[in-house]
């Protein structure tokens, strides 16, 4: 019986819960950029009996992105992949942003759609803040988004001209969404489904950065106004996406599961009072 194999890309807290809650029983593959992360998770999750074998990658390049595919389909069947690098705007400049947000889950996409296996499904990580889009983005810049080659992204004259961070990570988090749809019918084409999350405030050193950040008290405030009223766990995200990686989802596939507690729901819910008013 062929071995199956998990692929995680991304060893932050949401990437390493993915581990624990999907690694059990499968041959796993952990990949991240920084190297002395993924040497200590990778042999903490030996230690826990996981069986997992490691690669550093750079999502940014396409020839990195490539190899790591081809090792993972050397060591099976690649039935599960979850991306779920990033930075977010109080980590890195917009450059940065584009590189690793928009371009890097655009090459895992695009390369792992040619070893995914029939049967087999994609969960990327997005972020709740594409839906706080609204009108901001022109609906042309939308489809070029979706649809134009990953080496062309950066070319758009509307990214080319973004120079706040915090918009860029909107924009990048939007167009991971779109790209995701496009491409569940060329995945759909191998027998395999893909999806996207977007996790709302997630206790991960990402979101602690985040909310220690400037945009820290109005997170806080989305977090008191929605239904839950609590941050999110990495556990969270991971149970929903083996929700997507599973047969249950099995007609489930180019959509976004947005995971965020209510906090979406506080603001349109709020903006919509204060328009009836």
């Amino acid at each position: 019986m062929a071995t199956e194999v998990l692929v995680i890309i991304g060893m932050g807290g949401m990437g390493q819960a993915v581990l624990r809650r999907s690694g059990a029983g499968r041959k796993v593959l952990l990949a991240d950029f920084n190297e002395s992360l993924l040497e200590t998770t990778a042999a903490t999750a030996l230690g826990d009996g996981y069986d997992v074998v490691s690669q550093a990658v750079d999502v940014s390049s396409r020839d990195s992105v490539a190899a790591l595919a081809a090792t993972a389909a050397e060591l099976g069947h690649v039935t599960q992949v979850v991306h779920t690098a990033g930075v977010s705007p109080v980590q890195a400049p917009v450059q940065a942003i584009w590189n690793v947000d928009l371009i890097g889950a655009a090459l895992v996409l695009e390369e792992f759609e040619k070893v995914i296996a029939p049967g087999g499904a994609g969960v990327f990580i997005s972020s709740m803040s594409a839906y706080m889009s609204g009108g901001r983005i022109p609906a042309d810049v939308l489809a070029s988004l979706a649809t134009v080659p990953v080496d062309d992204l950066h070319l758009i004259p509307f990214v080319a001209g973004i120079d706040n961070p915090g918009y860029a990570y909107l924009v990048a988090k939007r167009a991971n969404q779109l790209r995701v749809q496009s491409a569940s019918l060329r995945w759909g084409a191998r027998g395999a489904r893909v999806n996207s999350i977007s996790p709302g405030v997630i206790s991960t050193p990402m979101g602690q950065q985040e909310l220690a950040g400037e945009s820290g008290a109005h997170m806080r405030g989305m977090i008191e106004g929605s239904g839950t009223g609590r941050v999110g766990t990495p556990g969270d995200i991971a149970n929903a996406a083996a929700f997507l990686l599973g047969h249950d989802a099995s007609f489930i596939t180019g959509v976004d599961l947005l995971v965020d507690g209510g906090a979406v729901a506080g603001v349109d819910t709020n903006q919509r009072s204060r328009v009836a008013d």
